[in-house]
């Protein structure tokens, strides 16, 4: 199971959010290629980013500080945040990112989906699920569509989808534990990988996971945890090996 670390950009800084909202944000660091290195050599195989501004404003805005992380580290990185083109899709893994994270434009633009898988590949495609009570939430989660989460899973699946990051808003930032069932019920109901986010607050979270991994859960995104110091990365790598 691969544990991503979360680097989330508003304004250009490394900040987390409470249930996605604007007005419960910390900013953990004015420089966040330092905090992508620092995760990097306690041994992350593997970085998450989104780009808060550009969940909200619908195209990417902290596109120099992505540049910034790319050019210090060696791991792979997916993004997550604004990516409602084809343009932005390419412009982004032309930058040399390894997989881009589309949410909002499933559900407004499922065509651009399959035309970003039928161009780039189904490894470099994820579709972002993120659900408040079961329901698909859009454009930074500021909007909850009346679309089944795992509807809209299985109707991406048909168009190439083979891997989602699946996100319970009620969980993110706040340290309460990953929604296991939930998580559990998306990969057995899809049969498609899924990376679990939200909520993870300490190594029995993680370990909770692993125990799920057999049905399809691959990777569980870490945010706040790693930031406020709940979780020591370099201990759950070794504790998830």
């Amino acid at each position: 199971m691969i544990i991503f670390p979360a680097i989330d950009l508003k304004d250009g800084k490394c900040v987390r959010l409470v249930e996605g909202k604007l007005d419960k944000k910390t900013i953990y660091s004015d420089k966040p290629e330092e905090a992508a290195l620092h995760w990097q050599s306690l041994g992350a195989e593997y970085l998450h980013i989104v780009d808060l501004d550009g969940a909200f404003e619908g195209v990417p805005k902290n596109l120099s500080v992505i540049e910034k992380i790319l050019a210090v580290i060696k791991i792979p990185v997916q993004i997550g945040g604004g990516i409602r083109t084809l343009d932005t899709v390419k412009l982004l893994l032309d930058l040399g990112i390894k997989r881009v994270i589309l949410g909002t434009a499933a559900v407004s633009e499922p065509n651009l989906v399959k035309e970003a898988i039928e161009k780039f590949g189904s490894d470099r495609i994820v579709l972002g699920i993120d659900a408040r009570n079961g329901r698909v939430a859009v454009k930074g989660w500021a909007e909850e569509s009346d679309i089944d989460a795992k509807e809209l899973a299985l109707n991406m699946k048909k168009i190439g989808i083979e891997r989602i990051v699946f996100t319970d808003i009620k969980r993110d930032g706040t340290l309460k534990g990953p929604n296991i069932e939930a998580t559990k019920e998306m990969a057995l109901a899809t049969g498609l990988k899924v990376i679990a986010s939200g909520g993870v607050s300490s190594i029995d979270d993680l370990k909770k996971l692993k125990e799920i991994e057999q049905y399809g859960v691959e990777g569980v995104i870490v945010g706040q945890a790693l930031y406020k110091g709940a979780i020591d990365l370099k201990e759950a790598l070794q504790c998830l090996s």
